[in-house]
């Protein structure tokens, strides 16, 4: 038995892998880098054995109930859970987990609440993935110190709500998903402090009411989509805050195009971005038409915005937010008295977004994603999302289109180093187990002459 097991590794290392021996039942296991994968097993809990060293590991596609404090150990890198029956983790689960850089907990429909504390100390989380997990809430400061998290995933919960600055310290966050919930107010301060966002999708919510100033952090950003809401009315000041936005999808909102939609029909005149068409279902006169396409008679005794110098002036002097619980069901720009025209600096580079193609995070059973995979699902950067999976990529009118100008690309944002040296190491391993079998009697019978 010593010498097969020599005669194993000794095949695996010419191929420049090497297993691990230390593996829970039921799971594969192998090293560079360390992985443990146990998908698709049906556990009810965390297996045990999982070895102390793992970086990574695999537990999509189960039922496991909880998660607790002991269940991994702080050597994680990527940690996969999604697709399970989780409703309780201990706060304290994750805690001195510092090298952590991928969490996806997401598709665990019965997790709908979370500790404040629970993802506290993650310094190097760059993906955290809370999609379909059936949120209605999120506590304060629950994203406190995650400083260098980029992609933030949650779509297709339940929340109403979202609190001042729950977002604060997420300095290098690019990508934020939103769509899919049951959001219906924008405040000032809802998306304060993503001064490097560059993607924020919040299309198929209930949003009706957006403070003038919600977007003045988001200076980078360079998609938005609000359609599929309840917005009647949208300001252009407000949109006049976004200088590097390049993609906008506004259609499927009820649309009243009167004097008070002024200021936005003046914005969409100027834009040179794409966008979507804004179908007007008021007045009875313009049902139907294209806010875009209206003509300056369409608003006939409507009085002419304010000047860009003055309308600056106001914006400077702006403080506070309109109570939107005193103010539900009113749209944002109310009057449309207000308007912002933006002049680009001289020499600014414009941010760029690369499209790519990408595969859906696969469900497979029993081997680990191959690296195509797994590369494509975190290096989404494609312009046009719609509410399916993770991401989607179609926009609204079936059409992507696309800026003719040159810019300064996005630096690329690379996927966490665990997952970025995934590849088809388990499934060579399961080859190369195949292939022993005929080259066992061969290393069997010169195994004295390889030793000697």
């Amino acid at each position: 038995m010593f010498k097969r097991g020599c005669g194993l590794e000794f095949l695996l290392v010419l191929c420049g892998l090497e297993l691990s021996w230390s593996c829970p039942r039921h799971c594969i296991c192998y090293t560079a880098p360390s992985t443990v994968s146990c998908q698709a097993h049906n556990f009810l809990s965390v297996p045990e054995g999982i070895p102390p060293d793992s970086e990574r590991i695999f537990l999509q596609n189960n039922k496991i109930h909880r998660l607790l404090r002991g269940h991994f150990s702080s050597n994680t890198i990527t940690l996969w859970i999604y697709s399970n029956n989780i409703t309780y983790i201990e706060p304290s689960t994750f805690h001195g987990f510092t090298l952590l850089e991928e969490l996806d907990l997401g598709d665990n429909r019965h997790l709908r609440s979370l500790a404040e504390d629970t993802f506290h100390g993650l310094s190097r989380l760059n993906a955290l993935h809370l999609y379909r997990c059936g949120l209605s809430s999120l506590p304060n400061n629950i994203f406190q110190g995650l400083r260098n998290l980029q992609y933030l995933y949650l779509q297709d919960n339940h929340l109403k709500f979202l609190q001042d600055d729950t977002f604060m310290d997420l300095h290098n966050l690019s990508h934020l998903f939103l769509h899919g919930n049951r959001l219906w107010s924008l405040n000032q301060n809802t998306f304060r402090g993503l001064r490097a966002l560059d993607r924020l999708l919040l299309h198929q919510n209930q949003i009706e009411w957006v403070d003038r100033l919600a977007f003045h952090d988001l200076k980078r950003l360079t998609t938005l989509f609000l359609f599929n809401n309840s917005l009647i009315q949208l300001s252009g000041q407000c949109l006049d805050t976004l200088p590097a936005l390049e993609y906008l999808r506004l259609n499927d909102n009820p649309w009243s195009c009167d004097c008070k939609a002024l200021s936005l029909w003046e914005w969409l005149k100027r834009f040179r971005g794409s966008t979507s068409s804004v179908g007007c279902v008021a007045p009875a006169d313009v049902l139907g038409k294209d806010l875009k396409e209206l003509r300056k008679e369409d608003f006939p005794s409507c009085s002419p915005t304010v000047p860009s110098s003055e309308s600056r002036a106001q914006t400077n002097n702006l403080s506070g937010t309109v109570n939107p619980s005193m103010n539900r069901g009113v749209a944002v720009g109310s009057g449309g008295q207000t308007h912002i025209e933006h002049t680009s600096r001289p020499g600014r580079s414009r941010n760029c977004t690369k499209p790519r193609n990408r595969v859906s995070k696969g469900k497979g059973y029993n081997e680990v994603h191959h690296s195509k995979e797994v590369m494509a699902d975190k290096e989404d950067s494609s312009p046009d999302f719609t509410d399916g999976g993770k991401h989607d990529h179609t926009s609204p009118d079936g059409t992507v289109t696309r800026r003719k100008h040159k810019c300064t690309p996005r630096t690329t944002v690379r996927p966490p180093s665990g997952v970025q040296q995934a590849n088809n190491r388990a499934t060579l391993v399961q080859s190369l187990l195949h292939v022993y079998a005929l080259f066992v009697a061969l290393i069997t019978a010169n195994i004295d002459y390889i030793f000697r």
